[in-house]
């Protein structure tokens, strides 16, 4: 049973990314907006079949924790492929930081190109890289929508508590503005690895805002056990 419903979660998947890529062409040739609201919509279709063809619940606590009178960007602990759709259901049109490779996919390069994704080059040091916070704090300054980074750096297990990079540190004190931390359980029905997908429930939990003005040091060991600990209480 466990392995027909992941059957036809993927097959709805694939064919439902496929789908939205080839509807959403005439909007790279738009303003960027036109290309977010068919990620917007693909978060909604993610979800969907999670309910549907996992038998999976989905919950999204503490909604009330994103403001809309003010910029903060989101840090989220990350464990699947879920969140980076489901969470441009509900956050405004998110930036995302990516690796720069995943640009040079054919035509899904585009459309990260096309609404404004940061590209980094992992793990060494490079003209751009130098000069990568500042491009951050410039880039968000001057848009109004919230920043979406993965401090964990990758994928991981639901139980496995990597430190963070200290690269959130970074991001946080150049743009000096609220961040919201977020802790999720995704992986516990959809593996960072693997073909099966497990019924359950999603929590995805937006905490409390860490206000700007504390130090580096201090605001990584704050968002860690922050996250981490909201991570086992909805884990429970």
């Amino acid at each position: 049973m466990l392995t027909l419903r992941s059957l036809l979660f993927n097959f709805f998947l694939y064919t439902g990314i496929i789908a939205v890529f080839i509807f959403a062409i005439p909007t790279l040739l738009m303003p960027s907006k036109f290309a977010s609201l068919f990620g917007k919509f693909l978060g909604h279709y993610v979800i969907f079949i999670v309910k549907f063809l996992l038998n999976t619940k989905v919950e999204f606590k503490g909604i009330e924790n994103l403001t809309n009178n003010r910029k903060y960007f989101v840090a989220c602990a990350h464990q699947s492929m879920f969140e980076t759709f489901a969470l441009q259901s509900v956050l405004p049109y998110p930036v995302f930081i990516l690796k720069k490779e995943l640009l040079k996919i054919p035509l899904f390069g585009l459309y990260l190109r096309k609404i404004k994704s940061i590209e980094i080059v992992r793990d060494t040091t490079t003209k751009d890289n130098l000069n990568f916070f500042d491009k951050v704090a410039n880039i968000i300054k001057n848009v109004d929508r919230p920043l979406l980074i993965f401090p964990q750096g990758t994928r991981v297990n639901v139980k496995e508590r990597v430190p963070f990079k200290k690269g959130v540190a970074r991001i946080y004190e150049s743009l000096n503005i609220p961040c919201i931390p977020v802790a999720l359980n995704s992986g516990s029905v959809w593996p960072k690895k693997g073909f099966i997908k497990y019924p359950g429930k999603i929590v995805i939990s937006f905490l409390k805002a860490i206000e700007p003005g504390q130090p580096k040091d201090e605001f990584i060991i704050n968002l860690e056990k922050k996250i981490y600990d909201e991570i086992d209480n909805i884990s429970n």
